[in-house]
């Protein structure tokens, strides 16, 4: 299978659902995991599906729809006047409204939010995908400044700012990710929440600011929920803080 053959059925795949048991998906899978650029794609793929599945669940149907057409399939066996046919099509008109409608409005969105995969929605969604997929440690220890000799020697970001209370979190390690052409600095940490066998379950990713477009950031952190995470975003110096973590908002307060 080549990266473009991959790539094209994995257009198709739903993240976190049974899709991965499908034999194609499987292969191009095991394909990302041996392709860096592939895997690198799939990361922005599946973080820009997120957001666009979140916009389509936010735009409502028309009040009653649900019920009208409920009716109609009840009716569906009657005979009816050919007169009353006619009539019967506005529901499967108003569905084809609707449904063109949220196309419309999505693609809308993400034209202007997120039109070049360099806006913060997408940066932090991707971010978040790397720490879910599963990855690997470029540098596991307890240290904070081997993990600035390391980021430093591979040109990622090392001048970061630890928040007060994170430098007495449980430093586990560190990894370098990709974003838009430039390296983001990821540093892990691990709670007494983690899952048995978990690495790590809090992630500080730091990036250069400019790289991230669209971004309402500012020197208060700035709390959401992206995918399964409770996160926080912040900007200090020339650098974009995210952190997140899979506790709920206190636990990720208590590291600021």
């Amino acid at each position: 299978m080549t990266r473009d053959e991959a790539k094209n059925i994995l257009l198709l795949y739903r993240h976190g659902t049974a899709d991965a048991t499908d034999p194609q998906i499987a292969e191009a899978l095991a394909l990302v995991e041996r392709d860096p650029e592939l895997k690198n794609w799939l990361v922005v793929h599946c973080a820009r599906e997120f957001v666009l599945r979140e916009k389509f669940r936010q735009i409502a149907a028309p009040a009653g729809l649900k019920e009208q057409i409920i009716s109609e399939q009840a009716m569906k066996d009657r005979l009816v006047p050919v007169w009353r046919r006619k009539i019967s099509l506005v529901p499967a008109l108003a569905v084809v409204v609707v449904v063109l409608l949220s196309v419309m409005l999505a693609s809308s969105w993400f034209a202007n939010q997120s039109g070049t995969d360099d806006t913060l929605a997408v940066y932090q969604n991707q971010m978040v995908e790397y720490a879910l997929r599963g990855y690997q440690m470029d540098l596991m220890t307890n240290d904070a400044a081997p993990i600035r000799a390391y980021f430093a020697k591979n040109h990622a970001p090392a001048d970061f700012v630890l928040p007060e209370n994170l430098k007495s979190a449980n430093l586990v390690g560190c990894a370098i990710e990709g974003w838009q052409d430039v390296k983001v600095a990821m540093i892990c940490f691990r709670s007494s929440r983690a899952a048995p066998g978990a690495a790590s379950d809090t992630w500080l990713f730091v990036v250069d600011v400019a790289s991230v477009k669209k971004s309402s950031a500012g020197p208060i952190p700035e709390f959401s929920t992206v995918n399964r995470l409770t996160t926080a975003t912040w900007i200090q110096g020339d650098k974009l803080y995210f952190l997140g973590t899979t506790g709920d908002a206190e636990a990720i307060k208590q590291y600021l």
